[in-house]
């Protein structure tokens, strides 16, 4: 969901806050290496203030091409009874750096005149480009079209959350990277604090994991055997997404 994602973008008003304090040590760089992702398909229950409200399905397909590898990410989601969504997103597994993005999502709030919004992505030459649209309740859509350089290195905002298991983290780092939020159009930073590892239990199973927390949100992420994120909170625990089941990859379309 989109709005995990700005939780999870360090906002202009929390820069501000933290110029404000003494200097702390600069953070490392935060890196995802994208090789440690293996084929999964995942399965997540939503629950808002302790009731199940909805679900996720994470699915990481690996493709081998003639000199380079991909990963192929898809998800579905419905979150009720506010939006479901849908997103693919196409990854260089070797350098880590995103190829392309696709990303739409059913707005059903009725005190909102947005309805859905979209994005369609390409990383070419350097730069970002493609196309957004919103539509809005009268039925109208408005297209925008999207273009701007994006320096080497940077992520897309999303990584926050399905490449969440595959940072160079260790407990007690702090870590940041430049992203690009894919929805906003703008650069900003991702940052991680990795916390002390812990023992949680979520609906598939007991699993041992180290929590990191970026902005408004905490991630629990496995660190042996297959990598992959078994939960998500706000930090005043209002809303989690909790692993549920995994299971075999279903191929997607080419």
């Amino acid at each position: 969901m989109r709005w995990l994602c700005f939780l999870l973008l360090a906002s202009p008003a929390a820069a501000q806050a933290r110029a404000a304090d003494p200097a702390p040590p600069a953070p490392k760089a935060l890196r995802f290496d994208l090789a440690a992702i293996a084929a999964t398909r995942d399965s997540f229950a939503f629950f808002f203030k302790g009731v199940e409200r909805g679900y996720a399905v994470w699915q990481y397909e690996i493709r081998q091409l003639e000199t380079t590898q991909e990963i192929l990410y898809t998800a579905h989601s419905e979150f009720r009874p506010v939006e479901e969504e849908r997103l693919r997103v196409v990854l260089n597994r070797l350098t880590g750096d995103p190829i392309a993005t696709f990303h739409h999502i059913d707005l059903f709030s009725p005190a909102s005149d947005t309805v859905m919004v979209e994005h369609d992505l390409e990383v070419k030459g350097g730069a970002i480009g493609g196309r957004r649209r919103v539509g809005t309740r009268s039925g109208a859509v408005k297209l925008t079209r999207v273009s701007r350089p994006l320096p080497p290195g940077t992520v897309l905002s999303d990584y926050s959350l399905f490449a969440a298991a595959v940072t160079n983290a260790v407990p007690g780092d702090s870590l940041a990277a430049r992203a690009y939020s894919e929805f906003g159009d703008s650069l900003a930073t991702l940052s991680f604090v990795a916390e002390t590892p812990v023992t949680i239990e979520v609906p598939a199973g007991r699993f041992e994991v180290l929590p990191l927390k970026s902005g408004g949100f905490r991630v629990f992420t496995t660190r042996s055997g297959v990598r992959r994120v078994v939960k998500g909170e706000t930090l005043d625990g209002a809303f989690s997404f909790q692993l549920a089941a995994t299971g075999p990859v279903v191929p997607s379309p080419e």
